[in-house]
Parts: structure tokens; sequence; C-alpha cells
């Protein structure tokens, strides 16, 4: 019974910590503005290359009719093109334009500065139990 008081205790505090740090990151200021629906489906398709507006809607948990105004907005600017799939014509594949993997490398980068700040500030003692938690929160991660 304790133990289960105790793994809920500490799934709380995981849970608010976690959230408060996803608030956080999402407070900062990006590279090239972007809604956060835009900034998500870029990545995606920066991360597992070129796919349908179907095949990104399921993989941001989206419908496809939410998907169309935010891919509108990408093509928009000029990040995400859309062309024929050469194996069903009927199909439309989309992809990152050269000008959408030039943004995505460069908020990777800012964000990866920032989180390099960050943990310089930590103490030695902090920033080795963290990188020591990494694998144990990227498995946690996949059970989620």
């Amino acid at each position: 019974m304790a133990d289960e008081l105790d793994l809920e205790q500490a799934a709380v505090e995981l849970r608010s910590v976690l959230a408060a740090l996803y608030r956080r990151i999402r407070q900062t200021k990006e590279l090239g503005e972007l809604t956060g629906p835009e900034s998500s489906a870029l990545s995606r398709l920066g991360h597992h290359g070129a796919m349908t507006a179907a095949e990104l809607a399921k993989l941001e948990r989206i419908s496809p009719q939410s998907i169309g105004s935010t891919l509108q907005g990408l093509i928009a600017k000029g990040l995400v093109e859309r062309s024929p799939d050469p194996a069903d014509g009927r199909r439309l594949i989309l992809t990152l334009t050269v000008a959408g993997q030039d943004m995505l490398r460069s908020r990777r980068a800012a964000r990866t500065a920032q989180f390099g700040q960050a943990l310089a500030g930590l103490e030695s003692r902090d920033r080795e139990a963290l990188l020591a938690a990494l694998p144990a929160l990227s498995r946690l991660a996949r059970e989620l």
C-alpha cells in the first residue's frame, strides 16, 4: 500500500514538473513565428519525412480537416509543399521545402542552445542527475 502511495505521489510530482517544463518551453519566443500546430506539423514532417495529410493528421492525433488549415499556413509561408504521389497520382505528398528545412534546423539549434544555457546554470550534481534520468524518461515516454 505504501509503495502504491509513493508511486502515485511520484506520478503527481513528475506530471507537474513536466507540465511546467513544457509550458516554459512553449512560452519561449521561437524563431519564425508559427502557431503551435504549425510548429508541431513542421517538426513531424522533418522527423518522419514525406507523407500525406491524412498520415500527418494521424500522427498529430487531429482530424484531417484540422490539419488542412495548419498545412495552408505552412504552404503559404513557403515551408511545406504538396506534390503528386508518384505511386498514386490521386494522392498528394507533403514535404518540407528548403526554407522549411532551414527553419527547422534554426529552431532546433536555438532550442538546443537554450537548453545548454539552462543546463550550464545548474549545479553539476543536478546536471548529472538529469543526464542519468534520460534513459528512464525516454522509456516512460514510450509507455505513455
